[in-house]
C-alpha cells in the first residue's frame, strides 16, 4: 500500500528527528538503522524508501541538529545568554538534544566529505553568530575571538560530559562561562 506524499514526508521527518537524537546520544557507530526506525515508530524495511544509505541519513540528521541549534539561538541577544544556555548543567546532561558538534565532532572528522561539509557549514554559521554578538574590536579581531570562543565552548562541553565527577563538570562549565561569556575589555 502506497502512502500519500504528506505521510511520506511526515515519516521522513520522524526518521531524521529520531536519528538526530540517537546519533548525538550514541554516536554514528553506536546506533543502527533498526534502532532509528524503531524510535521513529516505523518498520525497518521502509528505511531505504527514504534514504539511499545510513550515511545519507547521517548528513540529513546532522543538518537537522544544526538547524535546531540555529533556531534556539535566534532568540538570544547576548553572548552571556548564549553561554548560560550552552555551558549549563542541563545542556551537559542532554546530549541527545544538545550540540551536534560537541557530540559528534570527533566522529565527523573521520567520515565522509558530505558530512564534514554539513558540519563545516554549521561551524561557520556559529562563528558568524558569535562574531555578531561581539561589539568591540575590528571585524577581524571579533572573528578571531569568536573562533576561540566557539572552540572553548565546545571543548568545555566535551570535557564536562567526559568527566565522571559532577562537581568538576560544573567547575569546567563555570570557568568556561567566565572566560568566554563576556565582552573583552
Amino acid at each position: 500500500m502506497r502512502v500519500s506524499r504528506q505521510k511520506a514526508a511526515e515519516n521522513r521527518r520522524r526518521i531524521v528527528e529520531a536519528a538526530a537524537r540517537l546519533f548525538r546520544d550514541d554516536g554514528f557507530d553506536g546506533v543502527g538503522v533498526d534502532a532509528i526506525m524503531k524510535e521513529a515508530r516505523l518498520t525497518h524495511g521502509g528505511f531505504y524508501g527514504h534514504f539511499a544509505s545510513k550515511e545519507a541519513l547521517m548528513v540529513e540528521a546532522m543538518a537537522h541538529a544544526l538547524d535546531r541549534s540555529t533556531a534556539w539561538q535566534a532568540g538570544l541577544g547576548s553572548l552571556s545568554e548564549l553561554m548560560a544556555g550552552y555551558l549549563s548543567d542541563r545542556h551537559r546532561s542532554d546530549r541527545a538534544n544538545g550540540c551536534a558538534v560537541a557530540a559528534l565532532g570527533a566522529d565527523v572528522a573521520r567520515l565522509s566529505s558530505p558530512l564534514r561539509k554539513t558540519l563545516t557549514a554549521g561551524v561557520r554559521w556559529q562563528i558568524g553568530r558569535i562574531t555578531s554578538l561581539l561589539k568591540r574590536g575590528t571585524p577581524a579581531a571579533r572573528r578571531r575571538r569568536a573562533i576561540a570562543t566557539y572552540a572553548g565552548m565546545v571543548g568545555a562541553l566535551v570535557l564536562a560530559r567526559a568527566v565522571d565527577d559532577p562537581a568538576l563538570a560544573r567547575k569546567i562549565l563555570t570557568a568556561a562561562r567566565d572566560a568566554f561569556g563576556k565582552e573583552a575589555s
